[in-house]
């Protein structure tokens, strides 16, 4: 596995906080969370996670790459479907150990999740629950804009439980 080590302690809390020396935090797992947004208009399109080598990729190409928890091994977004994230700006937050790109869509489809939608953000959580009752989820903005099963070539996909390439 490639992951990276876990960030050892800054020098100091300034350094991290106020300095303008990229430092980036990785967790114990050598793993960076990364929200992903569009440039465009702002709308948060995933949450993704990226690892020393995916975070290096990502800087020097200027093409979003990530570390696939489920698939365990590097991927740049869009090496399957087409459907790409070329990168804007990136940020990091306060602390060093969060990400945040601005990104515009490449590829056929304005979309980013593997379901085919544009944003893997397409379900609300419905407040006002009974008690005893658990929330409910109710669709919003979720036109897919391509068949899944036809752009990774197997069902599974579409259900969330993409593990190998093919």
């Amino acid at each position: 596995m490639t992951k990276a080590a876990a960030s050892p302690d800054p020098k100091s809390k300034a350094e991290i906080e106020e300095g303008n020396v990229f430092l980036p935090r990785f967790d114990a797992e050598g793993l960076v969370p990364v929200v992903v947004t569009s440039a465009a208009t702002g709308e948060v399109l995933m949450v993704a996670y990226m690892n020393q080598d995916a975070l290096t990729r990502t800087i020097e190409t200027g093409e979003a790459h990530y570390w696939s928890r489920s698939r365990s091994r590097l991927w740049r977004k869009g090496e399957e479907s087409g459907n790409g994230q070329r990168v804007v700006e990136m940020r990091t937050d306060c602390d060093q150990d969060a990400m945040w790109l601005k990104v515009e869509l490449t590829g056929n489809a304005e979309a980013c999740c593997h379901t085919g939608r544009r944003s893997c953000f397409y379900r609300a959580v419905a407040g006002g629950a009974a008690p005893g009752d658990g929330p409910s989820l109710r669709f919003v903005d979720a036109e897919r804009q391509f068949d899944p099963e036809a752009v990774y070539r197997h069902a599974d996909v579409a259900k969330g439980t993409l593990k190998s390439s093919e």
